[in-house]
């Protein structure tokens, strides 16, 4: 049967556009779909990096007008790999040529602007994802698998943390290429909405909804030179994060972000502790999910690991034999599979996130900033 192309736009050529370039290169050399992506077009302003990036990657030509982009007729779906402002503009843009769509995360800088988003493209029919691409790694796929076939039992708690240490030096300035985190214009929130949104989206994907939270948030650095004026300017993103919440099914969370612990460059973890038994995963150890079954013989209780290697473990099968790893990058070429894979049946469930699941994860990341400015608890809005 022959295949059908999806020829890829590309917009931003960064960190998160390597990643997506690595995975459209990667995806039919180990997973087969009936729609395969083709790299056609990579956008960025700087012309000279822009064309050394699509020789370098594969991609057939390059624009420096994302426009001009959206409006080929040769492109068939836009990856949107910018900051987090402009996610909004250039996807209602995409709908408007009918483009389908591959956003980073968040969705948008707000529950307001992402139902905008949402209501074009469902109103539009297109294909949508959004990269939240930690749950397609396979122990994290695993621990979801295990909590939908019942064998936790009732959950009691999910914790969750995410830290990191590359903002603390003062001297750092904000805004531009490299420091648009820092910006709130730019990126809408600091780690609540960088770092948090990833541990939402999976604490929901795995356990459900989130429906109350009570926060609070520091910024530890008052003031910044922004690179745009060389003037020290006021830093309004959140710096760090911690805050309570509820789940529909009555279980409680903690959750944790900051970018202010030393010696954590990407510590991302999840725990979640059941009537029968617990389940936990580490970033740090990506292979692994740590299992403890409480319904074994007293004397032979302990907490083990599962290591996700194996033909029998999710998508590790298309991979190496077993016992060998997979690392960070894997996880976008499993999300785009699942995609790719929904254009071949689209009567299928959906197995990624689409703008309507990332907006549920912006509403519960707009409670958690409400509740840190009001210190109240919140309720979480439902997508």
């Amino acid at each position: 049967m022959s295949k059908k192309e999806i020829r890829i736009g590309l917009i931003g050529y960064g960190f998160m556009g390597r990643t997506h370039s690595n995975a459209y290169s990667q995806l039919t050399h180990f997973f087969d779909t009936q729609h395969v992506p083709v790299r056609q077009a990579v956008c960025g302003r700087d012309e000279e990096k822009v064309k050394a990036f699509a020789e370098k990657w594969g991609y057939a030509s390059y624009e420096t007008d994302w426009r001009e982009l959206v409006k080929r007729e040769d492109i068939d779906a836009i990856d949107i790999c910018t900051p987090n402002d402009s996610h909004a503009e250039i996807a209602l843009e995409c709908i408007k040529h009918g483009k389908m769509i591959l956003c980073e995360k968040p969705l948008a800088l707000n529950g307001e602007q992402g139902e905008q988003m949402v209501k074009a493209v469902e109103a539009s029919g297109l294909p949508n994802l959004v990269w939240y691409n930690y749950r397609f790694l396979p122990a994290v796929t695993l621990a979801k698998n295990i909590v939908d076939a019942g064998e936790l039992g009732r959950v009691f708690h999910y914790r969750a943390n995410f830290l990191q240490d590359w903002t603390i030096s003062q001297d750092l300035p904000q805004g531009g290429a490299g420091l648009w985190r820092l910006d709130a214009a730019a990126a809408g929130s600091g780690v609540t909405g960088d770092l948090l949104a990833h541990c939402i989206d999976t604490a929901r994907w795995i356990n459900g909804d989130i429906v109350q939270v009570s926060a609070m948030t520091e910024t530890f650095i008052k003031e910044r030179v922004h690179t745009a004026t060389g003037e020290k300017q006021a830093v309004t993103i959140d710096d760090a994060c911690a805050f309570l919440a509820r789940f529909e099914n009555g279980s409680l969370a903690i959750f944790e972000s900051t970018r202010y612990a030393r010696g954590h460059k990407a510590l991302y973890t999840f725990e979640i502790n059941g009537e029968k038994k617990s389940l936990a995963w580490d970033l740090h150890d990506l292979n692994r999910l740590s299992y403890f079954d409480h319904g074994v013989p007293g004397d032979r209780r302990s907490w083990g690991s599962i290591h996700c290697s194996d033909g029998d473990h999710p998508y590790a099968g298309n991979w190496w034999v077993p016992g060998l790893c997979l690392g960070y990058e894997h996880s976008f070429i499993h999300e785009l599979y699942e995609f790719f894979r929904s254009l071949d049946d689209p009567s299928a469930k959906k197995a990624y996130p689409d703008f309507r699941h990332a907006l549920g994860t912006q509403y519960v990341c707009d409670a958690v900033l409400e509740s840190a400015k009001t210190g109240q608890w919140v309720d979480v809005k439902k997508a």
